[in-house]
């Protein structure tokens, strides 16, 4: 394999782990914590964000027209989506115990949480909801496949790709027949870095809650 874009690959990855460490310290700057897979915030801020929701009558009136319009087709797409998801959790539940491959949890990718920030309303929070759904939905879908091409296709490929999932590093290089032959079978089964990488995400709840918010 490439072993510099691999030494590449690898950075990006820790990359990603200092931008996700960075991102839990606004748990710090805004007020809440998460412990146990909740969200809790302080009092004060719970109630500075009531004070900023929107009515749904005004959330409707500032709302343009073909934005309204368009609504209808973007809830459409909820029933493609939740057909991947049924069927990504029944082709997992079938095929990964075959192909000996670890099964991706769905729970990594789908995050429900913005229905407990108090200053958005109803349909805020539906929308937001629905939003996370989807896209938790597409990448979990998109982390099955790419588990599944290590097993039956771990070759990269020849010509220029806007992104690479997360099991590209693994792969052979493109016309690499003898290493392709010769390690398939260990390739294939190569997934002991999943553990290093669960052990090494920051924990929940490292982060106290700070004073009060004081009124500005």
């Amino acid at each position: 394999m490439n072993e510099k874009l691999d030494t590449l690959l690898e950075k990006m990855h820790v990359l990603e782990k200092e931008i996700l460490r960075e991102l839990q310290k606004k748990e710090l700057e805004f007020f809440y914590e998460v412990r146990q897979g909740r969200v809790r915030f302080t009092e004060e801020a719970r109630a500075r964000h009531r004070l900023l929701v929107k009515r749904f009558a005004s959330y409707i009136r500032d709302s343009r027209f073909m934005i309204l319009l368009t609504t209808p087709v973007i809830w459409a797409c909820v029933i493609p989506i939740a057909l991947l998801d049924a069927a990504m959790i029944v082709y997992q539940a079938i095929c990964f115990p075959v192909y000996g491959l670890p099964k991706v949890k769905r729970s990594d990718y789908i995050k429900l949480d913005r229905r407990h920030l108090a200053y958005l309303n109803w349909a805020e929070k539906f929308n937001c909801e629905y939003c996370g759904y989807a896209n938790g939905v597409l990448a979990c879908a998109t982390e099955i496949a790419a588990r599944t091409e290590q097993y039956w296709c771990p070759i990269k490929h020849a010509l220029r790709m806007k992104s690479m999932h997360s099991r590209y590093r693994h792969f052979f290089e493109y016309g690499d027949a003898e290493g392709y032959r010769r390690q398939i079978e260990t390739v294939r089964r190569s997934f002991e870095d999943l553990g290093d990488k669960d052990a090494a995400e920051p924990a929940e709840g490292l982060h106290m809650i700070r004073p009060a918010i004081t009124k500005p």
